[in-house]
């Protein structure tokens, strides 16, 4: 599933807060976000795709999900926080090669060819991995390690990269065929972004089998490497993307020219990246990992970068002017994208409200982010009641209409479009701030419910005034539209 990712460790934020962000691109998956209480965990987890059966460990603890309103293929929750304030986002579908999938197949679901066999299950998957992990864990150091645990019993079959955050550290994870895996410890001053493509891009292979302070890995990883040939390197260091990722022509349309829009957003000053002395283009291979960002980054950053549609450069789809290369390269905000999730753990908050997960539905170039509390048994219905129909009376379809419609008319939408989405920033962040100081002074967190509601009944108000104003404006440039002085 296509998706853009982007990590915040907690010196490179604002506000001391670590981030996890992703784009959850499928084909036009209709979402929600709900509370997953403990009574409503399963004991035994069943995958759809690859008909997987995993038991789960007893004493689960609330979290959020943002599963597909359809479960014909499986739940799909996408990312949450738990009630122990560790927030997860699975998964940035990611790139390999032939080598490393050779040397370590997919686990793939096999159907019996007769009836005297039996079908043999597969590994787990995006499908699987949020439901299975992030109940049961009380750090995003925890969240890499069960995930290790169930990636070597399991297996997988694809190439997954996943995040996990707590209150001081964000960690990166990638499946390394079926089995393999490695993790990094996100550096505190840095910001990662990641496209669709194997990512990390420096791995200290002492640290993972020694201390194991900021890097994590397979047991046998060494092994894998030495006894399949997957080396590339040249210069005696590893580079992790060069050994298990991928160089292919559709990465410098597809995947790299994300990377490299994030990038100059974050450290316009530290790289060139345009002119002929650019140091990273569009379609540059070693784009790096991580970056220092130039100026402290809040989660409108993260949102602007993951509505990028190559504003201010020749490949935005929506100039008025011929550039010969507009719409040359895949944008970040792209129309099938169900659902984008921030989500933030604050280390100055109440304990019970440290996180705060940022919400936007369909295209993220087009909707707007709402914040919401998750440590709460419930969420609203404008939130949670998503029906597979096209409705005015939630979030998610209300974003998807304001989105068809500006699209089409684009210069007379855009003005109005962006004025929506400021207004719900600040009025969100207005009660976020007065929630907190009720609930610092008081400590009810029944007041994380009615603040989610208050949030919802402002969304759904300035939603509407939105989705008008851009009908509106639609309406008036159809091209059926004519006057009696017109002839």
């Amino acid at each position: 599933m296509p998706c853009t990712t982007v990590l915040v460790g907690a010196k490179a934020s604002h506000d001391g807060s670590t981030m996890i962000a992703r784009t959850d691109d499928g084909h036009f998956d209709v979402k929600k976000l709900i509370v997953v209480n403990p009574e409503d965990q399963p004991k035994v987890y069943k995958s759809v795709i690859s008909h997987a059966e995993v038991e789960l460990p007893d004493h689960p603890m609330r979290y959020t999900a943002c599963p597909n309103v359809n479960p014909k293929y499986g739940v799909w929750a996408a990312a949450g926080i738990n009630e122990a304030n560790v927030g997860m986002t699975a998964t940035e579908t990611i790139t390999t090669n032939a080598r490393v999938l050779a040397a370590d197949p997919p686990v793939m679901f096999r159907k019996a060819a007769n009836r005297k066999e039996k079908d043999v299950p597969g590994g787990i998957g995006e499908e699987d991995f949020v439901v299975l992990v992030l109940p049961y864990i009380r750090s995003a150091r925890e969240g890499v390690l069960r995930l290790a645990e169930l990636l070597e019993k399991y297996g997988t079959y694809e190439s997954n990269g996943i995040a996990f955050n707590d209150e001081h550290e964000v960690w990166w994870m990638e499946t390394i065929g079926g089995h393999h895996w490695m993790a990094r410890k996100v550096p505190d001053d840095r910001v990662v972004i990641a496209p669709n493509q194997f990512a990390m891009d420096g791995f200290d292979l002492e640290d993972a089998f020694g201390k194991k302070k900021n890097h994590l890995c397979s047991a046998d990883l060494r092994e894998f490497i030495a006894e399949n040939r997957l080396d590339r390197n040249q210069d005696g260091a590893f580079d992790p993307r060069a050994v298990f990722g991928s160089r292919r022509d559709m990465d410098h349309i597809y995947n790299t020219p994300r990377a490299w829009f994030m990038g100059r957003y974050l450290a316009p000053r530290t790289y060139r990246w345009d002119g002929p002395d650019a140091d990273f283009t569009p379609e540059s291979d070693d784009i790096p990992w991580s970056l220092k960002p130039e100026r402290k980054v809040a989660a409108e950053d993260v949102k602007y970068l993951l509505s990028s549609h190559y504003q201010g450069t020749p490949y935005n789809p929506y100039t008025s002017r011929d550039t010969g290369e507009r719409g040359k390269y895949r944008s970040i905000g792209i129309n099938r994208t169900g659902v984008t999730s921030i989500c933030q753990i604050r280390p100055y908050a109440p304990e019970a409200v440290k996180g705060v997960e940022w919400i936007c539905f369909g295209s993220t170039t087009f909707s707007a982010m709402l914040p919401v509390y998750p440590n709460v048994p419930k969420m609203p219905d404008y939130l949670s009641k998503v029906t597979l129909d096209t409705s005015t009376e939630n979030f998610y379809w209300a974003s998807r209409l304001i989105g068809a419609l500006a699209d089409a008319h684009y210069p007379d939408s855009i003005r109005l479009v962006e004025q929506y989405q400021e207004t719900m920033d600040y009025k969100g962040r207005q009660l976020i701030l007065e929630y907190d100081g009720q609930i610092r002074e008081c400590g009810d967190l029944r007041l994380a419910e009615e603040a989610n509601r208050k949030l919802c009944k402002m969304a759904k108000e300035e939603t509407v005034k939105a989705l008008n104003a851009v009908t509106q404006a639609a309406s008036e440039k159809m091209k059926n539209g004519y006057r009696l002085g017109d002839n």
